[in-house]
Formats: structure tokens, sequence, C-alpha cells
């Protein structure tokens, strides 16, 4: 189990790393949407390319940090009766869902889209706008956005299947105790 553990601290540290860049993709396109709209209504200026920059970074934002979403167990779930459970039976559940759902559904969408990056690359897609950007940097994030939740996915296995049988998971690397959101 410790060299598990030790993935598991492993894909923790990357997506973790990657939700750092996510955060700061955001405040990128933030920044990028306010000078495209104060370009365009205050000097009549426009560009194809900072526009499809604009949905490139919330892409990255999108891909990048879903995995670190999932990390830090932030993702929207049904909680009618996950909120009632037991800790233990609500690290059941997530074991079953992880295992049932989330790994075979991430690893299907991750194999999917490959083939579409692999198209775009080996074409050198552009974009059909004047001036507009390539289309295989935005594309790869499909691909290795599914193959990071899929990572992630495996290191909260991991980790609850640890707590099942009474191994120690530091507080920080798991995110499972229960919040009933605020309304």
């Amino acid at each position: 189990m410790g060299a598990l553990l030790a993935f598991s601290r492993l894909v923790d540290s990357l997506n973790a790393r990657l939700g750092r860049v996510a955060d700061w993709c955001v405040l990128l396109a933030c920044a990028l949407s306010a000078g495209n709209a104060f370009l365009r209504y205050g000097f009549s200026l426009g560009s194809n390319a900072s526009l499809e920059g604009q949905w490139y970074l919330f892409a990255a934002v999108v891909m990048l940090g879903g995995s670190y979403t999932l990390f830090r167990n932030e993702h929207v779930r049904v909680d009618v009766l996950y909120g009632a459970l037991s800790e233990r039976r609500r690290i059941w559940v997530d074991v079953i869902g992880i295992s049932l759902f989330l790994l075979p559904a991430m690893a299907l969408l991750a194999w999917m889209t490959w083939p579409f990056f692999v198209e775009s690359w080996v074409r050198a897609e552009t974009s059909s706008s004047p001036g507009g950007l390539i289309r295989w940097p935005v594309k790869i994030l499909m691909p290795l956005g599914f193959a990071l939740i899929t990572l992630q996915g495996l290191s909260e296995l991991i980790k609850r299947v640890a707590l099942l049988r009474g191994i120690h998971v530091p507080e920080g690397r798991i995110h499972a105790s229960y919040a009933r959101p605020e309304q």
C-alpha cells in the first residue's frame, strides 16, 4: 500500500500544481476579455486570435481544473442520501462510484478524444477565422484533462481504500469529509 500511496501523493501534487495553472488561466482570460472589450468598443479594434485565446484559456481552466476540483472533493454530487450516511459508508459510496462510474467514463473520454487531437496535429489545423490560432493546442487539453481526472480518480480510490484498511492518510491529502452545501 505504501507504493500506491506514494503514487497518490505524486498525482495529488501534479494536479495541485495544474490547479494553480488553471487559476492563472482564469485571471488571464478575464484580462484578455477586458482588453478585447476595451479595444473593440473604445477603438473599434479587434483580433480573432485574441477572441480565440479567450476560449483556449477557458478550455484550460475546465480541463486542467477538473482534476484539481476532484482532489479538493468539490465536485457537485447528489447528497440526498450521502449526507445521512456514516463516514465509513460515504467512503464505500466513493469507492463504488469512482470504480464503476468515474474511472471508466474518464478513461473512455480520454481514449475517444485522443484521435480528435491527433487529426488536428497531423493536419496542422488552424482556425477558419482570419488571423485565428492553430487548433491542436486547445484540442490536446481534452485527452489530457480526462487523463488527469482518471489519474486523480485513481489517487482518490487509493486513499479511500487505505482509509477502509485503517491506514492513516495525512490531512490535506484527502478531502473526504462531507460538508452540506450552504443554501
